[in-house]
């Protein structure tokens, strides 16, 4: 084979170029170095070009004067970044072969990558695909969140139990991060509001902590755009009191810099309790202030006029953690650069948007008044003012009564005084939007019934996306390829020509083809599942999956109360000719979470009891994987047959996990529920599995009395299941473990899994009947992912960007 000596000279200078960095910056010799070692040799390299990319992209924004958008999110969960990069630069091959040239195996060095410990679920894992298809389209963009040390937590399952372990993803540093020393603002908290002789506000801070920014390039598809996610740090003014450390008081002369890193330690803080609550709002306005203030100080820098930040910025709140930033903006606005309130009121209202994720009231954050007020006086007493503006201007609309003032208010009144951050984030913004069709119409008929009232031409949907790079291209290369080989290239850039790969649902030819790719995607995950916990699945077998953030409303007791009702049906019933399944389950519960941390164990003990009895064969198997994170989500993802999206309907908001799976070819069981109609719409009702009732439905049968215990009785399935768990069937060691757990489906079922039980056993026949004919099962899951192009994020994004931010 002719090998072509410029490629050949190319690969060497890059190969040159990463032994050079190993040298120089990593401090190794070649015969000396580790796996860690050419990881970060190879990022450093890899980011020379990103930096020259990055820079380039700034300075044609700054010529260009073009309107940036500032994307304030609590979570970033960006994953491996090396992949990422290298994919977006179209460098995978050449780094590959470089590295070769040194017998180095550059996938190895990808698996070795720390994921970025910088969010949890749904949200945080939106906002880096958000992130990734604004430097893809172009977008001049900055994210702005914190640098948590620790993240969430690292989840080991210790005898079924979560246990939350520090996540130490920094330990050894961060190649992909530039430290901005001089990007850096004064976070004040307490104190007292002092007003001056000429009039005006003077807030003194009894404390304040440093924020200082830390840069990560985030690259665009084919490299032509890198935008920044910019995440803050916290320290001490006075990191050390040496009068204190020299009279002996060591902790006490360090109680500040702790106070300051704790900050910027944990991703949500336990807020069970009043220190856990004060730090979390601590934490909210700690990124919040800094980053209105960096954006501030931005645009009088390049601009002048405090006057056109609307024109030359749009900042979107990603749900309620930023929403005090409304009040920051205000603050900075007033008291700072003197405007009048109803001047300085436009221009913020102009500035923001505001993305709603939740209908569910209690993650509708508020504040208990006494708090917020000690923490942050100021911004109360500006709160106080937009209220009495907000509440004199809904006055005047007819039909607005005392009950929908009441609702309206930014103060509620019922029992303990609370700040509600929804009601601020969706006075202070120009757009308002649901990230779900069905979510954006029950925001106008529930939480904010009445602010829609008020302003009905507010709230409008943009339904959610995700990045095709990283989750077709990256995740499943061998389905990639198989794709281009049949379609062409046209959707690496524009993920909605995969319909071009409808006509080969019918082609048996490309179906043999498409199953052998997912077989091996299936027999990677089985072996990752052996090897990690010891435990031999079956690749043959229907891989059911769902991972997702543990909660009640996403109903992993429901899949969990099943499966052990299906198993009791094959050990009753032998004969039968049951479809061998494989249930998988991964994602992490709240610290404080104990119902939720409570179906972990659950679902262990059902995994202990039936991979270990020999009447089931080789028919079941359950498995709980732990640490659910980006990396194994793109581990599991193109290995599964089966996505479990069986929320209540009408409390999930729209989903992502749906989309990812869809797109690599997995077919959904779901209620028609967030995204779960979109989806059906676009794929067909004969290629996805609906069960159970509607949003309406549930509101109706809540409204007229649900009895969940005559449901449960009526089932025979359901009610041996529910027995079964309650009694101590799978828990010998504590046979009253469950019984509340279970109870609680009796005295209130608030999340409706008895009244859709039937309905979603009923459908998980259905699935079998489909996965018995592989013809059919192997062209439903083509029309998937042929037909999942439109969600793509890039869409989401030119939506946003044309509608909300105008900056297209």
């Amino acid at each position: 084979m002719t090998v072509n000596p410029a490629l050949q000279r190319s690969l060497q200078t890059l190969a040159d170029s990463i032994l050079d960095t190993l040298v120089h910056r990593i401090g190794k010799d070649a015969q000396a170095a580790l796996p860690h070692d050419w990881l970060a040799a190879t990022i450093l390299t890899v980011r020379n070009d990103i930096v020259e990319r990055w820079m380039a992209s700034t300075k044609a924004a700054h010529a260009a004067g073009a309107k940036r958008v500032y994307y304030l999110s609590l979570e970033f969960l960006i994953g491996r970044l090396l992949r990422d990069a290298v994919t977006n630069l179209q460098r995978s091959g050449e780094v590959s072969r470089a590295l070769a040239l040194h017998g180095v195996d550059l996938a190895a060095l990808e698996e070795i990558e720390p994921d970025a410990a910088l969010g949890n679920g749904g949200l945080g894992r939106l906002a880096a695909c958000f992130m990734e298809s604004m430097a893809s389209l172009a977008l001049p963009a900055y994210g702005y969140g914190i640098r948590y040390v620790n993240g969430m937590f690292r989840q080991r399952i210790d005898d079924g139990w979560q246990v939350e372990m520090p996540e130490s993803w920094l330990a050894h540093g961060n190649p992909w991060e530039f430290e901005r020393r001089e990007s850096a603002y004064f976070i004040g908290f307490g104190g007292e509001v002092i007003a001056t002789d000429s009039g005006q506000v003077h807030w003194s801070p009894a404390e304040a902590v440093e924020a200082m920014a830390v840069d990560t390039p985030v690259v665009g598809w084919r490299g032509e755009h890198v935008n920044t996610l910019r995440l803050w740090t916290a320290r001490a003014f006075d990191p050390i009191k040496l009068d204190r450390f020299n009279a002996g008081d060591f902790s006490g002369a360090l109680a500040d810099q702790l106070r300051a890193e704790t900050l910027t330690r944990v991703l949500y803080p336990n807020d069970s309790t009043a220190a856990g609550q004060e730090l979390r709002l601590r934490q909210e306005y700690f990124f919040s202030s800094a980053s209105i203030q960096d954006i501030v100080r931005r645009h009088i820098q390049y601009f002048g006029d405090i006057r056109t930040l609307p024109d030359k910025a749009a900042i979107q709140l990603n749900d309620t953690h930023p929403a005090v930033s409304v009040a920051e903006l205000m603050r900075l606005l007033i008291d700072h650069h003197e405007f009048a309130f109803d001047e300085a009121w436009k221009i913020t209202r102009a500035t923001f948007g505001y993305t709603n994720h939740t209908l569910l009231p209690e993650a509708l954050e508020s504040w208990p008044l006494p708090l917020f007020e000690r923490l942050l006086p100021r911004h109360m007493q500006i709160v106080y003012a937009i209220n009495a503006r907000l509440l004199r201007e809904a006055r005047g609309v007819t039909g607005i009564d005392d009950r929908a003032i009441a609702a309206i208010s930014l103060i509620d009144e019922g029992g303990e005084r609370r700040v509600r951050m929804a009601n601020l984030a969706f006075a202070g913004s120009h757009s308002v939007n649901g990230v779900a069709a069905l979510h954006t119409q029950l925001m106008k008929k529930t939480v904010f019934a009445d602010l829609h009232r008020l302003y009905p031409t507010r709230i409008n949907n943009k339904t959610n996306g995700i990045t095709p790079r990283r989750w077709l291209q990256q995740c499943n290369p061998g389905l990639t390829t198989l794709i281009r080989d049949a379609i062409g290239d046209g959707f690496l850039d524009d993920a909605e020509r995969l319909i071009d790969l409808d006509v080969f649902a019918d082609d048996s030819a490309f179906r043999e083809r498409f199953w052998a790719v997912k077989r091996s995607n299936k027999v990677a995950l089985a072996n990752h599942i052996k090897d990690s916990m010891g435990l031999r699945i079956d690749p043959d077998a229907l891989f059911d999956v769902q991972i997702k953030r543990i909660h009640e409303y996403k109903r992993q007791l429901l899949n969990i109360i099943e499966t052990v009702a299906l198993y009791d049906q094959i050990r009753s019933h032998p004969e039968r000719d049951w479809t061998p399944r494989v249930k998988l389950f991964a994602g992490k519960a709240a610290s404080s979470y104990h119902n939720a941390k409570l179906v972990i164990k659950l679902a262990n003990d059902v995994a202990r009891r039936i991979n270990s009895d020999p009447s089931v064969g080789g028919l079941l198997k359950v498995a709980f994987l732990p640490n659910y994170n980006v990396s194994l989500a793109e581990q599991i993802i193109p290995a599964a047959d089966l996505s479990e999206q069986i929320s209540t309907a009408g409390l999930e908001a729209s989903g992502t996990g749906n989309m990812k799976f869809a797109m690599n070819g997995a077919l959904t069981i779901g209620t028609l529920d967030g995204a779960n109609i979109e989806i059906k719409d676009r794929v067909g009702d004969d290629n996805i599995f609906i069960f159970g009732m509607t949003a309406d439905e549930v509101e109706v049968k809540r409204a007229s009395g649900y009895d969940p215990r005559s449901v449960i009785d009526g089932s025979n399935e359901l009610c041996q299941a529910v027995s079964a768990i309650a009694s101590g069937v799978f828990s010998p060691d504590d046979r009253q473990r469950y019984a509340g757990l279970m109870g609680g489906l009796y005295e209130g079922d608030w999340f409706m899994l008895a009244a859709d039980f039937d309905s979603y056993a009923t459908a998980q026949r259905s699935v079998d009947t489909r996965w018995n004919d592989r013809d059919a099962w192997v062209a439903s899951t083509v029309r998937n992912v042929a037909r999942v192009g439109w969600f793509s994020s890039d869409r989401t994004i030119r939506e946003y960007a044309r509608d909300i931010w105008t900056v297209m």
